[in-house]
C-alpha cells in the first residue's frame, strides 16, 4: 500500500511538471519544485526569464493557479518563481536555449552551436562539461551521434549520479527530430581525488658568521707554513756539528 502511494505521488508530481511546462511554455521553465506546507502546496518555478513567466500583471500565474485547483485538486497552491543565478551552469536552461537555436537556425550549423555552449559553461567556472546531439535531423544520410567534450567530467560513481547536473530533451524540425543532452560538473563539488599541493617557504641562510670561520682557519695555516722553515734550520745546525764532531774524531 505504501508503495503504491508513494508511486501515485511521483506520478502525480509529473504529470503537474508536464502541464506547468506546456501552460507557461518549454524555454522559459527551468525545472519544478513542489513543497508541502501548512498553508497549502508551495510551488516553486525556477527560470532564467521569470518576466516571461509571470507575464503581464501576473495573469500567466493567476491563471495557472486557478488551473492546478480544478485539474488537479490542489489546496491553496502558492506559486513563486525563482530566478536562476547562472543560467550557463543550468543544464536544463542550456538545453532549453540549444533548442531554441536549433528551432530558429536549423541544424546545419550544428558544431558552431555545440561548441559555444561548452565554451560559455567553462567561462561560467564548471569543471567540465559534455555535450551529446543525436537523430534524424543532424545533417547526413543517416543518424548520428556527435560528442563533444570540455574539462573533467565524473562518468562513474556516486559524483557521476548524485552530484552532476544532467538534462536531455529533443526538438522536432524539418529534417527530423534531434536530441540533445547536457551534463555539467559544477564547481562547488569536491572531488575525492583532487590534490591540494602545500606551498613551503624556505629562508635565506646568513652567510657571514660561516665566512668569519673560514677567515679564522686561513690565518692558523699562515702561522703554520711560517714554523716550519725554523724546524729545518735547526735540523741543518745538528748535522753541522755531527759532521764537524766526526772529522776531529778522524784527526
Amino acid at each position: 500500500m505504501i508503495e503504491r502511494q508513494i508511486v501515485a505521488q511521483k506520478m502525480k508530481r509529473k504529470q503537474i511538471e508536464e502541464y506547468v511546462f506546456s501552460y507557461l511554455g518549454k524555454l522559459s521553465c527551468s525545472k519544478l519544485d513542489i513543497q508541502r506546507t501548512p498553508l497549502g502546496d508551495r510551488v516553486l518555478i525556477y527560470s532564467c526569464k521569470p518576466g516571461l513567466v509571470v507575464g503581464k500583471k501576473g495573469e500567466s500565474i493567476k491563471g495557472l493557479t486557478i488551473a492546478l485547483k480544478e485539474i488537479f485538486n490542489m489546496d491553496n497552491p502558492q506559486i513563486e518563481v525563482v530566478d536562476v543565478e547562472n543560467p550557463d551552469l543550468d543544464a536544463v536552461s542550456m538545453v532549453k536555449n540549444m533548442i531554441g537555436t536549433f528551432e530558429r537556425f536549423g541544424p546545419k550549423r550544428f558544431k558552431a552551436i555545440a561548441y559555444k555552449a561548452l565554451e560559455r559553461i567553462m567561462k561560467a567556472g564548471a569543471v567540465g562539461a559534455e555535450l551529446v546531439i543525436s537523430g534524424r535531423g543532424v545533417p547526413g544520410e543517416r543518424a548520428k551521434t556527435w560528442r563533444f567534450t570540455a574539462g573533467y567530467l565524473c562518468k562513474s560513481g556516486d559524483i557521476a549520479e548524485n552530484y552532476v547536473d544532467k538534462a536531455d530533451d529533443s526538438c522536432y524540425l524539418r529534417s527530423g527530430a534531434v536530441g540533445i543532452k547536457v551534463s555539467i560538473l559544477h564547481p562547488e563539488i569536491k572531488l575525492p581525488d583532487a590534490i591540494n599541493f602545500k606551498k613551503i617557504i624556505v629562508e635565506e641562510i646568513k652567510v657571514e658568521e660561516k665566512r668569519e670561520d673560514n677567515v679564522k682557519e686561513e690565518v692558523k695555516k699562515e702561522k703554520i707554513v711560517e714554523e716550519k722553515p725554523k724546524s729545518v734550520k735547526k735540523v741543518k745546525k745538528n748535522v753541522k756539528k755531527e759532521t764537524n764532531d766526526g772529522d776531529n774524531k778522524k784527526e
